[in-house]
Formats: structure tokens, sequence, C-alpha cells
């Protein structure tokens, strides 16, 4: 009922709140030696939206070394990914600082417009059943 109602854009808000947070840990992680920093692939979470599968699956993370987490499938099929640095730093830390602060301000210019496009629908619904 709600693929109906929202479409996509149910999806698309759970895809950016999970990217958010990824992105936010590299920023957060800028500094640690040997942080590898992450982001999830939008093209899987576009094939898992339209049906191609992975729509709701849980996060799956596994152990491949202690105290590290590998990259699993995240919310809405998107598989989370390792990102390839341009120039790594020496202690081996991947984050590019600048560029994870654009993507991270991107990612929240969107998350808030599909934010309020699902908040003018779901008042659109609510005025249509109130009859106002």
């Amino acid at each position: 009922m709600s693929d109906q109602l929202f479409g996509i854009h149910g999806d698309a808000l759970a895809y950016r709140s999970e990217r958010m947070g990824i992105l936010a840990s590299n920023i957060a992680n800028s500094d640690t030696p040997n942080y590898k920093a992450r982001d999830l692939s939008f093209n899987d979470a576009l094939r898992a939206a339209a049906g191609q599968g992975g729509v709701g699956q849980p996060l799956a993370l596994k152990l491949d070394q202690p105290g590290q987490l590998s990259s699993g499938t995240s919310a809405g099929g998107a598989q989370e990914l390792y990102r390839i640095p341009d120039q790594p730093a020496l202690d081996g830390n991947t984050v590019d600082l600048e560029r994870e602060r654009v993507r991270f301000t991107e990612n929240a210019v969107s998350y808030q417009t599909t934010l309020s496009f699902l908040n003018s629908r779901i008042k659109g619904i609510n005025s249509a059943l109130t009859g106002q």
C-alpha cells in the first residue's frame, strides 16, 4: 500500500539516511590510521528499488579481522563499498575530508528534498481523507 502512495521515495529516504550515516562515519574517522572510506552504491539501490532484488534485506555485516567490519548489503539493497582514493595517506587512511564533506552536503540536500516531497504527499492524502 505505501508503495502505491509514496512510490520509490520511501526507499530513497532509507538509502539517503543510511548513506548519511556512512559519510558521517568517514568524516569522523578522517584522522584514524588505516580507516577505509566507504559509500553506498546508488546503482545497486536503484536496481533493487526497481524490483531487481535486494529490497528490504537487513544489513549483513561480517568480521574480516578483529575490530573491522566488511561491506554488506544495506538499506534499499545498496551495496556498501570501499572508496578508492586518489592519493592515500601515509597512515593508510583513504578519507578525502573535503570530498566527504561535499558528498555529505549533497546527500543531506537530497534527503531533505525527498522528505519535503513525502511530507507534502502525506498532507495531500490527509486533506483528501478529511475532505478539506
